[in-house]
């Protein structure tokens, strides 16, 4: 953004110089200074867009406040092959985001569901920095909730009396990490700390030697160290090093019980490639880089969390800590969901159990209170559900084909290779049904609608049929506003092609076929009159095929028509199973189609013509459109 004027965007009086005056009231927008500063000079052609007021000079790129390192990349051509361990922390970074923090019981209630998950370390406390947080830490201690393979991470800042209460709290739990933060980055720890460098070193060293003489004087306990420098990504990487191999040396890491260094963008500040671009020269620097677990812990702050984590990843993190979901201070922890979700589709084991996600998404609501969006991504309402037309007819045939591909290779349809156009993931491998795939409103289109009247009752519209119909369907939705169920699109088939031949102005009252010579067919009928009420007379007719004779029959009743698509199937299963039948017919110079449903195609079939007969008859602006 510009912050010099041109001579030439002078102001009127009352104005902002070099922009525009706030648009006409009565519109319902508030008041914007609509950006009307000069173009810049390189700008292309196609690019209009103004200098804005908004003063972009207050803040500063990463590359000014921090060091980058920059050396010969190696995490741009790296990929994903195995899950990293994944480390969620609702129960201390989550928590500490709500409006309202968890209690015990349903603390305890989210720790289960992680256990049953299959996270296998699990950060579930800040314990010295409320009484409820303790006493959830104690109840795990006391309860045996902790299973054997899984450990518990507790979190301290670097404060005496807060690492003394830490471990009381943490006594009789079988496995423990101890996390220990301090700030480290120079708005930290100069603002918050009001330290300098040596004198934040020193405080991280103080604490972590309390913290090994506490651990020593236990012999018996598995306690294991961690430590964030807070704000990893904007402290410098030679003080990160210093102090994190420091610790390295000073907790004995090695390879069978390492001590995990926590590298938090605890702020997003900068794009993830230079995220990528810190994590990995610390991967390379990093002593005793076998007996060190190093862990990342990005926020969301510029709505790159989940890529943060992933370049994280290729540049070398073996850890990722976040929330299920998001949830945490200001825009968010890192999504565990989102991230282990995108590794399965991609083929890689996330190695947690996301097969009813609808389940774990209720009760991590119902815990922290807070709704999941229904775009979330695999998780959400909404997520596999398409209301427009052209993703409709892709996901349906792309369905369809999945069904045939899986029959091909002899695998039942859990098993086959999925490829479904927009749908990343099969629903069912997260316990979805494909129900809500497909949803009609006015935006959806022809093959959508023909999709739910096959699935949920059973209609095999012919693709000529489709956009009849789906006019209808576009009328109503647009005169309603509202999605259109699959009860509703068959409410208005039924009105709109099965009624009329039912209950119009012309009926069928009886029918009996019969062939008199090999492909010569008789068909003698009786049509009322008002459903049935009054038999206006009995016709027969003559044709190569039962419903061509049909047709004479109909010709010599006054009302010729002439059949120019068919189409028909079978209705249900077993002997009293029924037949439906679509026809377009020709009458008067205009094409109309209609359908029938009865014990016989035959029968379905005269009841489709005639509903297609009583459709022209009638008012053609509110039952039918011109072919």
């Amino acid at each position: 953004m510009p912050r010099n004027r041109s001579a030439d965007s002078a102001a009127a009086p009352g104005t902002t110089p070099g922009f525009a005056t706030p648009g006409p009231p009565g519109h319902g927008i508030p008041a914007l200074r609509t950006p009307a500063g000069p173009v810049p000079a390189d700008a292309p052609a196609w690019n209009p867009q103004r200098g804005s007021a908004m003063p972009a000079h207050r803040y500063r790129p990463v590359h000014e406040r921090v060091e980058v390192p920059v050396g010969d990349r190696a995490w741009p051509s790296a990929r994903i092959e195995r899950a990293p361990l994944w480390v969620p922390v609702d129960l201390r970074d989550g928590n500490q985001a709500l409006a309202e923090p968890m209690d015990t019981p349903r603390k305890r209630r989210l720790f289960d569901l992680l256990v049953g998950m299959g996270y296998k370390e699990i950060e579930v406390a800040y314990p010295s920095a409320s009484r409820t947080d303790f006493a959830f830490v104690r109840h795990l201690a006391e309860s045996g909730a902790v299973p054997e393979d899984v450990t518990v991470v507790v979190f301290t800042p670097a404060r005496r009396e807060l690492i003394e209460r830490t471990f009381a709290a943490v006594e009789g739990l079988p496995r423990t990490v101890v996390h220990l933060y301090t700030p480290t980055a120079p708005t930290w720890r100069e603002v918050v700390l009001g330290r300098n460098r040596a004198e934040v070193r020193d405080l991280v060293r103080d604490a972590a030697e309390q913290m090994a003489r506490l651990a020593g004087a236990r012999p018996a306990a598995d306690i294991r160290f961690q430590f964030s420098p807070e704000v990893f990504n904007l402290t410098e990487p030679d003080l990160v090093l210093e102090i994190c191999n420091g610790l390295t040396e000073l907790w004995d890491a090695s390879p069978d019980r390492p001590v995990t260094h926590n590298l938090p963008a605890t702020v997003e500040v900068a794009t993830p490639n230079v995220y990528a671009d810190q994590i990995e020269y610390l991967h390379r620097h990093l002593a005793r880089r076998d007996a060190v677990v190093l862990s990342v812990h990005p926020h969301n702050d510029r709505g790159t969390g989940v890529a943060c984590a992933e370049l994280a990843v290729l540049a070398g993190a073996q850890r990722v800590e976040g929330c299920l979901f998001g949830n945490g201070e200001r825009t968010g922890n890192v999504d565990l969901v989102t991230l282990a979700l995108n590794l399965y589709t991609q083929g890689v084991d996330p190695m947690i159990d996301f097969s009813d996600i609808g389940t774990v998404r209720r009760t991590v609501e119902d815990c922290i209170r807070l709704p999941v969006h229904p775009r979330h991504p695999y998780a959400g309402e909404l997520v596999h559900t398409a209301f427009s037309g052209t993703h409709q007819d892709a996901i349906s045939k792309g369905l369809v084909h999945h069904a045939r591909s899986a029959a091909e290779l002899d695998l039942p349809l859990s098993e086959a290779p999925w490829a479904v156009p927009y749908l990343p993931v099969d629903p069912a491998d997260l316990g979805c049904s494909y129900e809500a795939v497909i949803r009609v409103n006015s935006q959806s289109g022809k093959g959508g609608i023909a999709h739910l009247l096959q699935v949920h009752h059973g209609l095999d519209l012919p693709p000529d049929l489709r956009p009849d119909f789906s006019r209808t369907v576009q009328r109503a939705t647009d005169d309603s506003g509202r999605e259109a169920t699959p009860e509703d699109l068959w409410e208005l088939f039924r009105s709109t092609y099965l009624a009329p031949g039912e209950d119009g102005p012309l009926t069928l009252a009886s029918l009996t076929a019969s062939e008199s010579a090999p492909g010569v067919h008789r068909v003698v009928c009786e049509l009322g009159d008002g459903a049935g009420e009054r038999v206006r007379g009995r016709y027969e007719g003559t044709g190569g095929d039962p419903l061509a004779a049909f047709g004479d029959a109909m010709a010599a009743a006054g009302y010729p028509v002439a059949v120019l698509a068919r189409a028909g199937h079978p209705v249900g299963r077993g002997p009293d199973a029924g037949a439906v039948a679509y026809v377009r017919c020709l009458l008067g110079g205009d094409a109309y189609w209609g359908a029938g449903q009865d014990t016989s195609l035959l029968a379905a079939s005269a009841r489709a013509v005639l509903s297609a007969v009583n459709r022209a008859s009638g008012d053609r602006d509110a039952v039918s459109d011109r072919v």
